[in-house]
């Protein structure tokens, strides 16, 4: 459980604090993880605290994923103030003050930055300015940084108000069931610790296409892209889960240095092992350059270069609009290096054995291998074991990415959060990308990308689409 806190929430009537923030809060309000509790929230918008509550009703309304209980939100809302942002640090100060009284002697505060990474520095100056920076810490939202250097000058300015302890930044990926699952299924089972490296792994994908476009987010993915917005702050942070070291004990530091060990062991990204793309449509987006060659798609090759890796391809994909939303990692296993089995028997024809971890939001697991046909002969087939947690009997105790992710930074347990080494070493070895990109190449609304990924993967093939399906497990009362 958390001591008692006030979440102070920057950029409160933005898409993100409607969508996710909002709901994510009630929730913790009542299922009593942080049950005592004041909000108080704030953003550029000059609306009434009645005006604000009522929005966030309807927020919580459209998009809780639970039932929504009248009375228990009625409840939450009580505990919820508003300040605009033009009132200035002094009123702030004077609401944030007005909380903790309510809440008594120890309370913490919890600043959540959700706002443009533009406007981050102002908030942490009006933070100082309020006089809110001790018994304080603060989420910041990706991206961290554009590159090398703005993200070790925005981690300068950060440290000269907050201290690095005090500093989480935030990627909602690590803060997924399935994300920490990797932990679990890793360390705590004998049937594959053994066998996590470079001897029994033949390749690992993270894959994360989208459907979704970009619509009137265009403009500010024009400075950003895909490679920034997507790979430094969410893909390369699952690559280091995927491939790290077993920590020395389960708590913060110890895997923060495990994560860090990877990105210190990483190659620099060679231009030639990445693909960009854009789909046909997104120059005529409201403000996009008419000859922009902004990256919405893109895919790459990676090396660790230690003991446990040296030598293994690690391929990561994520693009705008593509034929499928999926957030999956697929290890695929080494094959026998000789088979008994005669020719026709179905040995090899559907490629590796397959670890597949589903990060959506409907935990799952997948482990493909050969199995013998039923009947005469010796015919073998490509089966599966499927693992869902809505069917078990404690799925409807899972937190949602945001709720984990708050609630920990709350107890002040960064063990899924980003540090300023880690993400500085990741603006490193993606400085030679950065400076040299690779051509931009085209490719259709709905397809997996330019078909130059296919040559980048080779000899493989990429996961998805999956010839098989999941399935489709009802959740257990």
């Amino acid at each position: 459980m958390a001591a008692a806190t006030t979440i102070v929430l920057f950029g409160a009537t933005g898409d993100l604090a409607k969508r996710k923030l909002l709901p994510g809060l009630l929730h913790l309000f009542q299922s009593k993880l942080l049950d005592d509790l004041r909000v108080v929230a704030t953003s550029l918008d000059e609306i009434t605290l009645t005006e604000f509550r009522d929005l966030a009703k309807k927020a919580i309304k459209d998009f809780n994923t639970r039932d929504t209980d009248a009375a228990g939100l009625d409840e939450f809302l009580k505990h919820v103030d508003f300040v605009g942002g033009k009132a200035g640090p002094k009123a702030l100060s004077q609401a944030v003050e007005k909380a903790e009284n309510e809440l008594g002697e120890g309370a913490r505060r919890l600043h959540y930055l959700s706002v443009p990474p533009k406007a981050a520095l102002d908030v942490v100056y009006m933070l100082r300015d309020a006089d809110l920076v001790e018994r304080s810490r603060i989420i910041m939202e990706k991206p961290f940084g554009t590159d090398l250097a703005s993200a070790v000058e925005l981690n300068r300015k950060l440290h000269e108000v907050f201290d690095e302890e005090q500093i989480f930044r935030i990627d909602h990926f690590l803060g997924k069931e399935a994300a920490q699952n990797i932990l679990a299924f890793r360390f705590a089972n004998g049937l594959f610790e053994p066998i996590w490296h470079r001897n029994h792994i033949d390749h690992i994908q993270i894959d994360v296409p989208e459907t979704l476009g970009l619509e009137t987010r265009a403009g500010f993915y024009e400075g950003t892209g895909a490679y920034r917005d997507m790979v430094v702050t969410h893909l390369f942070q699952i690559l280091a889960f995927t491939a790290m070291e077993p920590p020395t004990a389960l708590e913060p530091n110890a895997i923060s240095e495990e994560k860090n060990k990877v990105f210190r062991s990483m190659l620099p990204i060679d231009p030639k092992d990445v693909v960009r793309g854009q789909y046909l449509g997104y120059r005529e987006s409201p403000g996009v350059a008419d000859e922009s060659d902004t990256e919405t798609f893109i895919a790459l090759k990676c090396y660790i270069d230690n003991w446990r890796w040296a030598g293994i391809p690690f391929y990561l994909r994520t693009g705008k609009k593509m034929a499928e939303g999926a957030r999956i990692i697929s290890i695929a296993f080494r094959e026998p290096p000789k088979s008994m089995f005669p020719a026709g028997s179905g040995v090899g024809d559907r490629g590796p054995d397959h670890l597949t971890f589903d990060l959506a939001d409907r935990t799952r697991m997948s482990l493909s291998f050969y199995g013998k046909r039923p009947g005469p002969g010796m015919k073998l087939d490509k089966l599966s074991m499927q693992f869902s947690m809505q069917e078990t009997s404690w799925g409807g105790a899972v937190l949602e990415a945001y709720e984990r992710l708050i609630f920990d930074a709350a107890r002040g347990d960064r063990t899924l959060f980003t540090t300023a080494e880690g993400i500085e070493r990741l603006w490193e070895i993606s400085e030679q990308l950065l400076q040299e990109p690779p051509v931009v190449r085209p490719y259709e609304e709905g397809s997996w990308g330019p078909n130059q990924i296919h040559q980048l993967v080779a000899p493989f093939t990429w996961r998805l689409p999956f010839e098989r399906k999941w399935r489709e497990g009802k959740p257990k009362k």
